[in-house]
């Protein structure tokens, strides 16, 4: 099955405006754009036919073709990252089985991530989208619930049924367990891991949905599926060891930097 991974970015983020050429500094003190290692993140996987970059600014045409990656131009009309993916396919002409979302804000994400997530699509015909979940130990738990009670989104967390398909998603800390939990110990709390594996007739027919009631609030686009009635599959995911964040606020530049340098991530 062919494989095209998309990275839906845009320059005018609500919460961090010119987010994807953020620079962003490894172990080796080379400071690259946050799509810069989105893009470098994605030409690790394996089993992959093409990589590019989506947006609608030609600030990020011209820093992605600087560093060699390919640029789809799409429309500022784009409401969110899924969007824009349909709207890349579809200027690509398609032929394509699945469709990867690779997020333009998660620079960290483990290339097993995305082979494990195109695997669990291929092997559930029931589901349309599968997307990763990461099993929060009790040190990813408290940085959630330490920046919800500061007013900030830390992540987004995912609960599902014994299929695992997605019963919701939502960047309230979900589900409540009533306790505290050591840095070390296993929790009942996944992280949702902003990544998308979808078959093209999803992505067609969610260009056609209008944004539904819970997606509006929450504020996430996978619910759109959810709320007409489509099968999105949470692939859990090993982090063997690697610590994964996503940059949603400024805040979070430091807290990924720290993390690349205790990777050694260059």
């Amino acid at each position: 099955m062919s494989v095209l991974v998309a990275i839906p970015a845009r320059y005018a983020s609500t919460r961090y405006p010119g987010k994807p050429l953020v620079a962003l500094t490894g172990a080796t003190g080379e400071s690259k754009s946050l799509i810069q290692r989105s893009w470098e993140a994605a030409t690790q996987v394996k089993g992959v036919d093409r990589v590019v970059v989506a947006t609608d600014d030609d600030r990020i045409r011209a820093a992605a073709q600087a560093f060699g990656a390919e640029v789809v131009m799409t429309s500022e009309s784009c409401g969110n990252g899924t969007e824009r993916c349909a709207e890349a396919l579809e200027n690509l002409g398609g032929g394509y089985d699945i469709v990867v979302n690779l997020q333009g804000d998660a620079p960290l994400t483990p290339h097993w991530f995305v082979e494990d997530l195109v695997a669990g699509l291929k092997n559930d015909p029931d589901a349309v989208v599968a997307t990763p979940v990461l099993r929060c130990d009790g040190r990813a738990l408290n940085g959630f619930l330490q920046d919800r009670a500061q007013g900030r989104v830390g992540g987004t967390t995912a609960v599902f049924g014994h299929e695992r398909h997605a019963l919701y998603f939502s960047k309230e800390v979900v589900p409540y367990t009533g306790r505290n939990y050591a840095d070390e110990d296993e929790t009942p709390v996944f992280h949702h891991v902003g990544v998308y594996a979808y078959r093209p007739q999803a992505l067609s027919d969610y260009r056609r949905w209008p944004a539904g009631p819970v997606e509006t609030l929450e504020g996430l686009e996978q619910l759109r599926f959810l709320e007409n009635r489509r099968a999105i599959l949470c692939v859990e995911v090993d982090a063997r060891g690697r610590q994964f964040w996503e940059l949603n606020n400024p805040e979070d530049v430091p807290r990924i930097e720290a993390m690349m340098k205790e990777m050694a991530m260059a």
